[in-house]
């Protein structure tokens, strides 16, 4: 099961009282002040795991709550620290405070680790405040509470590219032919329910992502088909891939309308670099390609492919590559 968005309530631990005491020890009829400080508290710290997908762990699990540090003792003895607690997610994880909806975190590098809720201070022990004029202090401090939030938590899957188009226009069989991804493949739309990542092998060892996004309908924006649900998805990639099947009546409205769909959304996403893969030319006449060259007049960056014969495919791969590199 994918799951990308979760909210959740993160609390970090209370630090420990500081203690009041004086010596008492045999023959030392006025010991001084040796109460110790208590612990400080446990972080909640949030950690990128290579191998996670998903949010799903956080569908059963909403409270995440740090040790709290333990209170000081007599003879100058400190509380100890709360533990740290680690609470794991994928890379690509946008952290947000709930309430507010300010931004704690983006996690995006591997192993990447950040506090996002710090543990309070310990207390002060009566030893600390000792003085020449005040040799026998009665105070002490109480520990302080830890931060607590509500967490939004949001997951944006990171690619290189990202093939964008309408169901059944061949992203998903595309993706399984130029990597080692087994998207499910079917001849009805949204084929596709989830976004699918596969690592693309490229000559001399190389190697970038790619991300296949659900399928888009006009009028997604407004809730339509899967919505906008997935767009989300292509904001960190590098490079969009429009893929539109070769036995649509007017391929140029086709691409206005994804286009429209993802400006509706972030017009940002319109200055990404892209370039266009005909499908299933494999159903096309022979003249096909020729007659694109005149649709498209060096408008912008194309290819023409069929998943299914493989014609076409290493092209599609080297233009990715390039638009990469460039």
């Amino acid at each position: 099961m994918f799951i990308d968005q979760a909210k959740i309530y993160v609390e970090a631990g209370k630090g420990g009282n500081g203690c009041l005491s004086f010596r008492r020890e045999k023959f030392v009829p006025k010991g001084g002040p040796d109460g110790g400080d208590g612990g400080k508290g446990g972080n909640v710290v949030f950690r990128v795991e290579n191998h996670l997908a998903t949010l799903l762990d956080f569908r059963y699990r909403r409270k995440y709550k740090a040790p709290n540090g333990t209170h000081g003792q007599g003879a100058k003895k400190f509380g100890r620290n709360g533990k740290d607690i680690i609470i794991r997610v994928p890379r690509g994880t946008l952290i947000k405070n709930a309430e507010t909806d300010e931004i704690l975190a983006d996690l995006i590098e591997d192993d990447q680790e950040v506090i996002v809720a710090r543990g309070g201070k310990g207390g002060r022990g009566n030893a600390r405040f000792a003085t020449p004029t005040n040799q026998a202090p009665r105070h002490f401090e109480y520990g302080q509470e830890g931060e607590s939030y509500y967490i939004a938590l949001e997951l944006k899957i990171l690619a290189d590219v990202g093939l964008v188009g309408f169901p059944n226009a061949g992203k998903s069989t595309l993706l399984s032919k130029i990597s080692a991804a087994r998207p499910k493949i079917a001849d009805y739309p949204f084929t596709t329910l989830i976004p699918n990542l596969g690592i693309v092998r490229y000559k001399n060892h190389e190697s970038f992502v790619v991300a296949d996004i659900p399928g888009l309908i006009e009028g997604a924006h407004s809730g339509k088909g899967l919505g906008i649900k997935f767009i989300k998805h292509i904001e960190r990639t590098q490079l969009l891939a429009f893929m539109i099947d070769a036995q649509s009546s007017d391929i140029l409205e086709d691409l206005r309308i994804l286009q429209h769909e993802l400006n509706n959304f972030d017009p940002e996403l319109l200055k990404k670099r892209f370039f266009v893969i005909i499908t299933k030319i494999d159903l096309m006449p022979d003249s096909f390609n020729q007659d694109l060259s005149q649709l498209f007049e060096n408008k912008f960056k194309w290819c023409a492919i069929s998943s299914v014969t493989g014609d076409g495919v290493d092209d599609a791969k080297d233009m990715m590559w390039k638009f990469l590199n460039s």
